[in-house]
C-alpha cells in the first residue's frame, strides 16, 4: 500500500525546490516605494497609441458591418474555420483598399482575426481566453481591464469600442449557456462553454459600467507532483495528505479567493480509490476527477418567473439518495453545510469540500455560522460536536503578497474538550523575510506533533518515517 504514495517521489531530483537553511538567510527587508507607480505608468497607452487604436477600431467596426450586410452568415458559419478566414480575408482586403487603410500583412491578418472573433467568438476577449499565462480576466467598465498572471494583477488595454460593445459580448456569453442578464436581472453567474467561471453585473448594479470576472478553466489539471515542483507544498506533506485521503479522512480545503482551493481538491482527489462512487456538487462545474465512477451535479438559478432554483442544499440531499461513497462539495458556504456534515457523520467518511477562510480555526468558526443559518434548534455544543466528529483534516492555502500560493498550515481536528473544538497543527509555512523585489522568503516545517490518524494508516499498511514529523528538520 505504501508504494501508492511513494510514487510521488518518482520525479527528477532537480525539480524539488531548494530551501536555504534559515540561519543562512539575510533577514533585511527593503520596502520598494516606486514599484506600483512604475507599473501603473507602464499600463497606460500613450496618446498616439490611443489615436491609432481608435482609428483601427472605427475601421474594424465599419468593415464588420459591411461583412454582416454583404456576406451570408448562415452559410459562412457552416464553413470550416480556415475557409471562413480565407473568404473574410479576401473581403476585408478589398474593403481596406476601398477605405484607404494602410495596413501591412500582419495588421491585415490581425484585423481578419478580430472580425472572425467578433462574428463567431467573443471579440476582444478571445486572445485573453487563449493566453495560457492568464488565470483571471477582470473588467471594470469597457475602458478598465485587468488580468492576473502568476498571481499578480496587471492592467491591459482591451479594444472594446464602447459600453454597448462589451454588453453585446456579455449577452453572447450568457445566451450560449441559457442564462440572461438585463435591468430586471442585472447579475449573472454562469459556466462558459469551455468550463470557465463567468460572473457579470451590469447597470444599475455596475455604477461605472458592466463588471465582468472570468476565472479561466484550466485544461491541464495540476497534480501533487506539479504543486511540489512549484513549491506550494513539500514532498513529505503531499505524501501524508495523499495517504490520509486514501484512508477516507474527511478533508476541508480552506483559503481565500484565488488561493488554489479547487486545484488542491483536484490534486488530492487523485488518491481516492477507483472502486468508489463519487458525487460532485458545484455552482459551476470545475472539478476534474479522474475516477471512472463520478456523478456530477450543478446548481441552477431561478427562471424568469422566479421558479425552478436548485440550491446546493437540494443537491446534497439528493446526492445522499444516490448511494455515494464520498460526496465532493465544490464550495461550502451556506445551509448545505448541515447536510454535508450529516453525510460525513453517517457513513460517507472521506468526503471533501472547500471553504473560504483565512485560518483552520476560522474555517471551523465559519462552519459553525453556516450551521446556525439553517435555523435548526441546536445548541452551540451540539453544533461543535457535529463538526469535530465529521472533520479530520483542514488544509489551509494562502496566496502570498508576491503572488505565490502556499499550503501555510495542515491541521488535524482531534475532538472536543468541554465546549471547544480541539485542533493540532502538523505542518506549517514559516515566513522569514522579504526580498527587495517583493519575493517572500520562508520554509516549511513540522510542528513535532504526530497526527492521530497515523494509527489508521498503519492498520492499512501505510507507514511514514518519524523524521516526517520532527521539528527543526527542513521539509523535503
Amino acid at each position: 500500500m505504501a508504494s501508492r504514495f511513494a510514487t510521488l517521489r518518482d520525479r527528477p531530483k532537480e525539480a524539488r525546490p531548494v530551501e536555504q537553511p534559515a540561519g543562512d538567510r539575510v533577514a533585511a527587508v527593503v520596502i520598494p516605494s516606486a514599484r506600483t507607480v512604475i507599473k501603473a505608468a507602464r499600463a497606460e497607452p500613450s496618446a498616439g497609441q490611443a489615436k491609432t487604436s481608435n482609428r483601427t477600431l472605427d475601421a474594424r467596426d465599419r468593415i464588420h458591418r459591411m461583412v454582416l450586410e454583404e456576406i451570408n452568415l448562415v452559410v459562412l458559419e457552416k464553413l470550416p474555420k480556415a475557409e471562413m478566414q480565407r473568404q473574410i480575408h479576401e473581403f476585408v482586403s478589398e474593403k481596406t483598399r476601398n477605405e484607404r487603410l494602410a495596413l501591412n500583412v500582419a495588421e491585415l491578418d490581425a484585423l481578419v482575426d478580430d472580425i472572425v472573433d467578433e462574428m463567431v467568438g467573443l471579440g476582444p476577449l478571445e486572445p485573453l481566453l487563449k493566453d495560457p499565462t492568464i488565470n483571471d480576466i477582470l473588467i471594470n467598465g469597457h475602458e478598465n481591464c485587468f488580468v492576473e498572471r502568476r498571481g499578480k494583477l496587471e492592467k491591459i488595454h482591451v479594444p472594446f469600442k464602447d459600453e454597448a460593445h462589451l454588453l453585446r459580448i456579455i449577452n453572447k456569453i450568457v445566451a450560449a449557456v441559457g442564462r440572461r442578464v438585463d435591468e430586471s436581472q442585472p447579475m449573472v453567474d454562469a459556466r462558459m462553454l469551455d468550463g470557465s467561471r463567468f460572473n457579470a453585473a451590469i447597470r444599475p448594479i455596475g455604477v461605472d459600467g458592466p463588471l465582468v470576472s472570468i476565472r479561466k478553466f484550466s485544461k491541464h489539471k495540476l497534480g501533487l507532483h506539479k504543486l511540489i515542483e512549484f513549491g506550494a507544498i513539500t514532498q513529505n506533506m503531499a505524501e501524508v495528505l495523499a495517504a490520509a485521503v486514501h484512508a477516507r479522512k474527511t478533508t476541508i480545503i480552506s483559503g481565500g479567493t484565488g488561493t488554489g482551493k479547487t486545484t488542491m481538491l483536484n490534486a488530492l482527489s487523485a488518491f481516492i480509490p477507483e472502486d468508489e462512487r463519487l458525487i460532485t456538487i458545484e455552482d459551476a462545474a470545475e472539478l476534474q476527477l479522474q475516477q471512472p465512477h463520478v456523478a456530477r451535479m450543478e446548481t441552477r438559478p431561478a427562471n424568469i418567473e422566479g421558479h425552478g432554483e436548485l440550491k446546493q442544499r437540494d443537491l446534497v440531499k439528493n446526492a445522499l439518495r444516490m448511494r455515494p461513497d464520498r460526496v465532493i462539495l465544490g464550495e461550502c458556504r451556506g445551509e448545505e453545510a448541515f447536510d454535508m456534515l450529516q453525510a460525513m457523520n453517517t457513513g460517507h467518511e472521506g468526503s471533501m469540500a472547500t471553504i473560504h477562510a483565512n485560518t483552520p480555526r476560522d474555517a471551523v468558526s465559519r462552519l459553525e455560522q453556516m450551521l446556525g443559518m439553517t435555523g435548526m434548534p441546536m445548541t452551540v455544543q451540539s453544533i461543535r460536536s457535529q463538526i469535530s466528529s465529521a472533520i479530520d483534516i483542514i488544509v489551509q492555502l494562502t496566496r502570498l503578497a508576491d503572488g505565490k500560493r502556499k499550503v501555510t498550515s495542515v491541521a488535524e481536528v482531534t475532538g472536543m474538550e468541554g465546549d471547544v473544538i480541539q485542533m493540532q497543527e502538523i505542518f506549517r509555512f514559516v515566513r522569514t523575510g522579504m526580498e527587495a523585489d517583493g519575493t517572500i522568503n520562508g520554509h516549511f516545517e513540522a510542528t513535532g506533533i504526530r497526527p492521530r490518524f497515523l494509527e489508521d494508516l498503519r492498520a492499512m499498511g501505510i507507514e511514514f518515517p518519524g523524521k516526517y514529523f520532527e521539528p527543526g528538520i527542513a521539509q523535503e
